[in-house]
């Protein structure tokens, strides 16, 4: 692909170059959460809180954010997830029936190239799921107040939180006879989530998921198993709870579907190409787009792009939030060639595989090299599609 394409301008997102969503903590923000709320702050403190200054701090912290996004050239903005802790754990520990062990899952360990790292945190239902407002829509009625361009909000998407319940064993038998009622509630939850936010001018909707990329890698088949379920129907299952999420959903809002195989500090977390999960990924779930990692050949080849229906976008992951390292231009170029050989260049877009800071941590990638990669999109996708 030597020169611009013809393509039409995309009018609603994803754009053709868009980003993930979280973004690294600047250090006055790191400060200020340890000086307000504590460096060890307990997992019930996560989500809203009351301090008037460290609010002050993340208002200006957001607001440098959206101005960074912006005069690269993005269309569409987030605030980063400065306000989270952990890219899920705050919607979902701010309602009713839920907790964490965060001794660690051995039996699903994030990994780097040297092997397992640690395990991941676990989530245990405890009493009746009730929805309750949460400080997402709070940080998203912020954002929609400054933002030039379009403001998009990430939620940790649903049949990822059923994942990290994993075994039924984690479902208190006080609260629930079996995992249909868990999912009847939790479904209910979202729905409230969803309808909040549309309520405070949402327009732009993003899930984020593990899930079905983890149902690509052998050793997270073989963990499914464990608990009694089937992987393949267990696909089928996550489908419909995403789809019974959106169902009614209302005219003008834009929801598309993130895939990672895990993103915390630059580990990662599974392995495997789409093709397990293709097919139903993009014919049977209700979004508008996709979000793709295709940063290492973790993620397989373009093939299951074909799955890909007319109406959709598929943002590829190209460009890495694990690395400081620049991709190579024409390479990123010579891969959206690639993928078009397997779907529309007109349905394609450009992103990074994931957020740059799925946790406080981040990913070991400086401020001035997250601006890089993110300037990188925009010029990349410019060149491709001729703009943005």
């Amino acid at each position: 692909m030597s020169s611009t394409i013809t393509a039409s301008r995309r009018t609603k997102p994803p754009f053709r170059a868009d980003h993930v969503g979280s973004l690294l903590r600047p250090d006055a923000l790191k400060v200020a959460r340890d000086r307000y709320l504590g460096p060890q702050t307990p997992l019930s403190n996560l989500g809203p809180h009351d301090s008037a200054e460290l609010r002050a701090v993340e208002d200006q912290c957001v607001l440098d954010l959206i101005a960074m996004q912006e005069g690269v050239g993005l269309r569409a903005v987030t605030d980063g997830e400065l306000r989270r802790r952990s890219w899920w754990l705050e919607l979902i520990l701010g309602w009713e029936g839920f907790e964490a062990d965060r001794t660690g899952n051995t039996k699903i360990p994030w990994r780097n190239k040297d092997g397992p790292t640690q395990g991941f945190s676990q989530l245990k239902v405890t009493g009746k799921i009730r929805w309750r407002p949460s400080s997402t829509v709070r940080a998203f009625e912020f954002l929609k107040a400054h933002a030039k361009a379009v403001p998009k909000v990430t939620l940790p998407a649903i049949n990822n939180v059923h994942y990290y319940i994993g075994d039924p064993s984690n479902v208190a038998k006080s609260a629930y006879s079996g995992m249909a009622e868990v999912w009847d509630d939790l479904v209910e939850a979202y729905r409230q989530e969803v309808a909040a936010l549309v309520a405070a001018g949402a327009t732009y909707i993003q899930f984020d998921d593990t899930s079905l990329p983890f149902l690509c890698d052998p050793v997270h088949r073989d963990y499914v198993r464990t608990w009694g379920d089937d992987p393949d129907q267990l696909l089928q299952t996550y489908a419909a709870k995403i789809n019974a999420v959106l169902a009614g959903r209302p005219d003008g809002v834009t929801f598309t579907l993130h895939q990672c195989r895990g993103n915390r500090e630059g580990n990662w977390a599974a392995e495997g190409a789409y093709d397990p999960v293709a097919e139903v990924l993009f014919n049977a779930i209700d979004v508008d787009g996709y979000f793709l990692e295709y940063d290492t050949s973790r993620a397989g080849g373009f093939e299951p792009l074909r799955f890909l229906p007319k109406g959709k976008v598929a943002a590829l992951g190209l460009v890495s939030s694990k690395t400081p390292v620049l991709e190579n231009a024409d390479d990123v170029v010579r891969r959206i060639d690639e993928a078009s050989r397997f779907a529309p260049i007109d349905q394609l877009a450009l992103c990074p595989q994931c957020g740059f800071a799925s946790s406080v941590g981040g990913n070991p990638v400086s401020a001035d090299q997250q601006r890089a990669k993110l300037q990188h999109l925009v010029d990349i996708a410019t060149r491709v599609w001729g703009g943005v």
